[in-house]
């Protein structure tokens, strides 16, 4: 379902290693945060066609891979059900231990509904510490209460 996307996804991180390029500085060319642009160039999200169009000139893309870049995903395209990379597997293990005190203290501000991960935003920051650097992860998704009908 994502085969093209992924093939793209891992050309376009070939491409940016050898320009020497940041995520920082593509998602500064294509307009967008780079959480967003990192996703989207490793297929995760769907671009606009102007997007697309400055992504395959910064990358110098094909024409079908810039339509490629606009297909809207098969989100969440892990290969395995359980993570085994590393970086992903500790955000995993995040969820395992405090995915329950997540949900219970969301419910008890805002009540019985979901964080958006549709109308949603992301950080990832570097903080200095004296006992070695930390990764400091932002989100930010609008509420969306449960309908009664």
């Amino acid at each position: 379902m994502n085969e093209a996307k992924t093939a793209l996804g891992e050309k376009i991180l070939a491409i940016k290693r050898a320009k020497g390029l940041t995520w920082t500085e593509i998602a500064q060319r294509l307009g967008h945060s780079p959480v967003w642009t990192c996703a989207a160039c490793l297929g995760q999200m769907s671009m606009l066609p102007d997007t697309a169009a400055k992504a395959a000139a910064l990358f110098g893309l094909t024409g079908a891979e810039a339509e490629t870049l606009q297909q809207i995903p098969y989100r969440g395209a892990l290969p395995t059900a359980v993570p085994t990379d590393p970086v992903i597997y500790r955000f995993y293990e995040l969820m395992m231990v405090y995915g329950t005190t997540w949900k219970e203290l969301i419910h008890e501000e805002f009540g019985d509904g979901i964080m958006s991960a549709i109308d949603f935003d992301m950080a990832v920051e570097r903080q200095p510490d004296q006992k070695g650097d930390r990764v400091k992860v932002t989100m930010s998704g609008k509420f969306l209460p449960y309908k009664r009908y």
